[in-house]
């Protein structure tokens, strides 16, 4: 059975095997071992609580902000674990990892936005390809459906945002549709494949479509917000949201298509979409304004670069995907295993992995979560801690081979 992630689902232990270089062995377990303290300590806080917290971020104050079951970054902490517990084989994680993703299952039942792919799939969906546990099929399954009551037939989208309330509200928009919309797919194809409901999959494919056709430039980049009518289905506006202007390269979403994409031709086979995975990488991997530690900067296109917050999250989101696209059969794909390389060998180095015990316990520093919404700007963030973490374990399997 295909995984959610895509690879196998038994133990990684701590010891990395003989076939790998010595150089890589090393990397991989003190990465490893920093996460296991790092993430540790911040179980503790949470164990010692008594109550079920779910480490998000840092507020301004750099006390650690954790977020309610109904937050999108909800399962991206016990992913964490979930992860951790493959890279360690430590037994406490895989009941930790349980009782953190059983503490926000009610977000199976959301339908008032798009998340429920990142709430569900990286908390249950890793529990799932773990253990088999069927209560966590149950609740994949029900999160597809949920997510299946925002597709608009007539674009044939999943509608993103709600606008009758909020930021959204005041854009004028009627069916916004953003590229990170891209990454929920994965629990779609998921359901299809337990459930044998064709529904879940045809609606995938329906939106991985449009959103190829209506919200990429011809350099491959792509806009943030693709603004859809109910009437007709046409496009009423390219925007973005938590970008630099509506014309610009938002680096974490650049990610999220190169991710996204990845993941539809998995589950589909359709060359397409890893065409259109790799034009968006190598427009990233191109542009003039990247940083050559190959973290990126939060927009690439904002006005005051090379003095310009990095996006450690989108980094981390692009190595983990180009760790899954070396292990196709594609041509280059040693390349696109040295650039995710490079990019894991800088995210840990002291520049942005952070040191034990500080940063709220998060392991990455310098992410940014929408500079236009003076929102989580030069911050840790659990979901590039999450994809730093994923992309380990791929790197693993792959130098284990």
């Amino acid at each position: 059975m295909r995984s959610i992630i895509a690879f196998a689902s038994c133990a990684i232990l701590l010891s990395c095997g003989s076939g790998q270089k010595k150089g890589e062995a090393d990397f991989i377990d003190e990465n490893i071992e920093f996460a296991h303290a790092q993430i540790g300590k911040a179980i503790e806080v949470i164990e010692t609580s008594g109550k079920f917290l779910n480490p998000t971020t840092l507020k301004p104050d750099s006390s650690v902000y954790y977020c309610g079951y109904a937050d999108w970054r909800s399962g991206f902490f016990p992913g964490s674990v979930w992860l951790l517990y493959e890279l360690t084989g430590d037994e406490i994680l895989l009941s930790l990892a349980d009782k953190y993703s059983k503490g926000m299952e009610e977000a199976k039942n959301l339908t008032q936005h798009h998340d429920v792919g990142f709430m569900v799939g990286c908390s249950f969906g890793n529990g799932f390809r773990i253990t088999g546990n069927p209560a966590y099929l149950e609740v994949i399954v029900q999160a597809a459906k949920s997510l299946s009551t925002r597709f608009r037939p007539v674009a044939g989208v999943l509608q993103s945002w709600d606008v009758d309330r909020g930021w959204m509200s005041q854009r004028g928009w009627e069916c916004p549709v953003i590229i990170d919309n891209l990454m929920n797919l994965e629990l779609m194809f998921k359901a299809t494949e337990l459930s044998g409901d064709s529904s879940f999959y045809q609606i995938a494919v329906s939106h991985a479509d449009r959103t190829m056709a209506e919200q990429f430039r011809p350099d491959g980049s792509c806009y943030h917000v693709i603004d859809y009518s109910l009437e007709d289905g046409s496009v009423r506006n390219r925007h973005t949201a938590q970008g630099y202007a509506h014309e610009s390269a938002w680096s974490r979403g650049q990610a999220w298509a190169i991710y996204g994409y990845t993941v539809c031709y998995r589950e589909t086979g359709d060359k397409k979409y890893i065409d259109q995975a790799l034009k968006t990488f190598h427009f990233m991997q191109n542009h003039k304004n990247m940083p050559e530690d190959l973290i990126p900067y939060w927009d690439m296109d904002a006005p005051q670069i090379p003095n310009e917050f990095r996006d450690a999250s989108a980094a981390a989101c692009i190595a983990s995907a180009l760790y899954e696209i070396s292990t196709m059969d594609l041509p280059g794909s040693q390349e696109y295993k040295e650039y995710a390389d490079k990019i894991m060998t800088n995210l840990a180095s002291p520049a942005y992995r952070a040191s034990l015990g500080t940063n709220g316990n998060f392991l990455l520093m310098h992410s940014v979560g929408s500079i236009p919404h003076n929102a989580e700007i030069d911050v840790p963030l659990n979901y590039a801690d999450y994809y730093f973490l994923e992309a380990l374990k791929r790197k693993q399997i792959i130098e284990n081979q």
